[in-house]
């Protein structure tokens, strides 16, 4: 039996737990990020991309997330701006091929955004600053994507569950069973690959099928 203590107030006693805390978007820390947020700040570009088709958008991040949301949107939008915090990418190089032979994706190196701009309803800008130069200038965009990782919400079970050094939950290999017995865990809290909705709804599926069948081997259910 697992015990499961909720918000320091409530107990409960269970025979299977499935871990469904998912994960976080990593943000910037700006307030007028958080003040766009929903109204042209993404953190999907597959999930909103498609909202700013035939716009000028731009993207922060150099990693391969970056780079595939970057050639993502360069699918749908008319420009992409792409703001690079050093003067190279942490992508692979096959990701990075892939930005460099993408025609309407601009990269701007050194490049820290400073402050999201908005006329107080939705996005028209952003102001970046050269860390080099310390020159600040405006790009006129509607869309504003932030690409710079995820973090597992996770913490709590550090110390009870395996996990990698990101703090994604490791599972047994195709399952979704940990490595205590009769927990499972399913969605973006182990999944740092596809990290989509529909990704998330099978692996909830597989869980509770796992667990179902484990109930029924403990002649529980």
């Amino acid at each position: 039996v697992h015990k499961v203590v909720v918000d320091d107030a409530k107990t409960i006693l269970a025979d299977t737990v499935i871990v469904s805390t998912g994960a976080s978007a990593k943000w910037l820390g700006l307030p007028s990020e958080q003040k766009y947020n929903g109204f042209g700040v993404s953190a999907c570009a597959v999930c909103d991309g498609f909202f700013f088709k035939n716009q000028d958008v731009a993207i922060v991040g150099a990693g391969d997330t970056a780079a595939e949301e970057a050639t993502y949107l360069a699918k749908l939008c008319n420009k992409v701006y792409m703001l690079v915090r050093r003067d190279e990418f942490r992508a692979s190089k096959a990701m990075e091929k892939r930005v460099l032979n993408t025609p309407n994706i601009e990269i701007i190196y050194n490049s820290e955004t400073q402050e999201i701009l908005g006329d107080g309803k939705n996005v028209t800008g952003v102001r970046i600053l050269n860390n080099k130069t310390q020159e600040e200038s405006e790009l006129a965009v509607s869309g504003f994507f932030v690409a710079i990782g995820h973090k597992p919400n996770t913490d709590i079970f550090k110390g009870w569950l395996d996990m990698d050094e990101t703090g994604y939950i490791i599972t047994k290999p195709d399952s979704t069973a940990t490595k205590i017995e009769g927990v499972f865990v399913c969605g973006d809290a182990q999944d740092k690959i596809y990290r989509q909705a529909v990704t998330a709804a099978g692996t909830g599926c597989m869980a509770a099928l796992e667990a179902e069948r484990h109930l029924a081997e403990k002649e529980y259910a």
